[in-house]
């Protein structure tokens, strides 16, 4: 596996060959990333992980300087799983001038739930991708549904721009208590962890219910946000939405998905399951 940290040394490497599959991260590895690593391995092509912490999508308060840099250690993991190239660029290979050129994503997709609480978040996360996609060349592109509003944002964008890039999800990794994993895992305290797992516990009886009756969305989304509220957590959203596009709800038959977003601590922990 090569390590490479020069945008025009990695287009050296990638030249004459076919195009890679890609897995974008921001580096502190956890099995959900190895996972898309090995489901891009499945592909049959050249596998290419990045490593960047993109300051884009922090907000001024977030956690952009605490983030782990731990670029060892995942370039050992990421070897053992099949990938043949990470690309590790530093923010001035990245943005040797200020990143004045942004993509900015639909404000009915992008500017609710994740979006609502991170404003710009999606911003960030498009341009980098788009920086990404434009630098790697890739044939497909592997999410984690974990970030269920992120994939849709990203699939659209490629769709939009007619990228010829297939957008593939991964499903969520969980924990075998079901928590599912996250960089930001880390952060919490031991405490904390075990009390984790009660944001999946709430999904899973927020779809219970509306798999049993509809009509009790609103009910069943304020008191999951209740129940949390009552174990010490500082819940942002539970809300059940169409999984075409994260709107409300509308036809009887529409499919859906529960995305939550909640405090435990100082750590913001984020899920989602499809009913």
């Amino acid at each position: 596996m090569d390590t490479i940290h020069r945008i025009d040394e990695l287009r050296e490497a990638l030249a004459g060959g076919p195009r890679p599959a890609f897995v974008p991260t921001m580096g502190n590895l956890h099995e959900g990333h190895l996972a898309l690593v090995r489901q891009a391995r499945g592909l049959g092509r050249p596998v290419v992980a990045s490593i960047f912490v993109n300051r884009l999508q922090f907000a001024p308060h977030e956690d952009f300087d605490r983030y782990p840099r731990t670029l060892q250690r995942d370039s050992e993991l990421l070897q053992a799983a099949g990938c043949d190239i990470v690309f590790a660029p530093d923010e001035r290979e990245m943005y040797p001038t200020p990143q004045s050129f942004k993509v900015q994503p639909p404000a009915e997709l992008a500017d609710i739930l994740e979006g609502h609480f991170r404003p710009g978040f999606f911003t960030g996360v498009c341009t980098v991708v788009m920086k990404l996609f434009q630098i790697v060349q890739p044939s497909a592109a592997l999410f984690g549904k974990k970030d269920y509003q992120q994939c849709m944002v990203v699939r659209g964008m490629v769709q939009q721009f007619a990228m010829p890039i297939e957008v593939v999800g991964g499903e969520t990794v969980r924990a075998e208590d079901g928590l599912a994993l996250s960089s930001r895992n880390g952060y919490l305290s031991a405490a904390e962890r075990a009390e984790a797992v009660a944001l999946v516990e709430q999904l899973r009886k927020v779809a219970a219910a509306v798999r049993l009756d509809r009509r009790r969305i609103g009910l069943v989304e304020e008191a999951a946000m209740h129940s949390l509220r009552e174990r010490g957590w500082q819940p942002d959203y539970v809300a059940v939405r169409r999984r075409a596009d994260l709107a409300a709800p509308a036809a009887a038959d529409d499919p859906l998905v529960v995305v939550a977003a909640a405090r435990l601590g100082t750590t913001r922990l984020i899920d989602n399951l499809e009913i």
